[in-house]
């Protein structure tokens, strides 16, 4: 092991380095990639049931280091609130707790050295992006850009309208009822925003290059918004 920073490294995984994060009365779980001469870092919020092993997720991280955009997947909740989880469903639309967990996380991670001078942004799935929208709410002057798959950004209720960087929604086609809380959220963000339907895809993106049309939108989105001043 060794330290990096402020950030403990453990073992090498195939794209990534598995990292430790200890907050004030948790330690969670991630997977962090850093390109050479990166140009930004994005946090991956999950939520639905859904972790840091997310292929979808993994997927779009790929993408992005691909474009010098470090990543960092990681669980919003500990192994034995996943376990809880899983019985009750509850925690999962937790927004004050998951929201709470990624702006520690981004706290903790901005301790780096390495990543100190990187601009931020969240990539938030399902009910992980109500998250990422309260955190960015919560940290304006710190997250430049969200970008929201599939996501439930009315569950981030009167925190929309304090939302202060870009955010792009990205929704298949196929997800009608999504669709339409997305719209009524795109009502009450102030910022920047851009809602893109993907036709002929559903929740999941699980057709057949549809999830690719996600990562490119994406990594557009965040390639223009926390590249541009660094």
């Amino acid at each position: 092991m060794a330290w990096l920073g402020m950030v403990l490294l453990t073992k090498n995984e195939k794209d990534s380095t598995f990292v430790e994060i200890q907050l004030d009365l948790v330690k969670l779980e991630g997977n962090l990639s850093i390109p050479k001469n990166s140009i930004g870092i994005v946090l991956f919020a999950h939520g639905s049931g859904s972790s840091r092993t997310s292929p979808r997720n993994r997927f779009v991280a790929r993408e992005l280091n691909q474009k010098g955009i470090a990543a960092l997947l990681f669980d919003l909740l500990t192994r034995e609130e996943e376990e809880v989880d899983m019985q009750t469903a509850h925690l999962r639309f937790d927004i004050s707790l998951l929201s709470q967990r990624l702006v520690e996380t981004t706290d903790w991670l901005l301790k780096n050295s390495k990543i100190s001078n990187l601009n931020v942004g969240y990539f938030g799935a399902s009910t992980g992006a109500a998250a990422a929208l309260v955190a960015a709410a919560e940290r304006p002057d710190i997250v430049k850009a969200v970008v929201s798959r599939g996501g439930r950004p009315d569950l981030a209720g009167p925190h929309l309208s304090s939302v202060k960087c870009p955010t792009l929604l990205l929704v298949g086609g196929y997800d009608d009822v999504v669709i339409e809380l997305n719209k009524q959220a795109m009502d009450k963000l102030k910022s920047e925003k851009k809602l893109i339907i993907i036709q002929e895809a559903t929740h999941l993106f699980e057709e057949p290059g549809k999830l690719e049309q996600v990562a490119k939108h994406a990594t557009d989105w965040f390639m223009r918004y926390i590249g541009e001043s660094n």
